[in-house]
């Protein structure tokens, strides 16, 4: 499964361990309608209409790591869900999965397009 990350899995980012057996593909870009919110130590990533888009990195996560990151992500605990997600060129054909946040941002602030945790 291909996955984009944008916040602490990231290289160099505090749990990016969580990916080191993994197989980097390269950075990217989400199209319009995304945008990041601080929340305690982590990003979260939303669809927002107007939003320039996020930026981030793709993965290449076999699918025994995929659940580990579920876990982690607290996909069961409806923290997070693992969608597709559209990406700008050059990953526009692909099929590419993030985890979207599902709680209420308000109050929180806004990050705009990078997170730099």
């Amino acid at each position: 499964m291909l996955l984009f990350v944008y916040g602490t899995l990231k290289r160099g980012g505090a749990n990016h361990g969580l990916l080191a057996q993994q197989r980097f593909i390269g950075e990217a870009r989400t199209v319009r309608g995304f945008t990041l919110f601080a929340l305690d130590g982590y990003p979260g990533l939303i669809a927002a209409p107007h939003a320039a888009g996020v930026t981030g990195e793709v993965w290449d996560v076999n699918a025994p790591q995929s659940l580990v990151l579920d876990e982690f992500e607290g996909v069961a605990e409806g923290l997070y869900a693992r969608e597709l997600i559209a990406l700008a060129p050059p990953f526009e054909s692909a099929s590419v999965e993030t985890y979207y946040y599902l709680r209420n941002v308000e109050g929180r602030r806004p990050l705009g397009d990078t997170w730099r945790g």
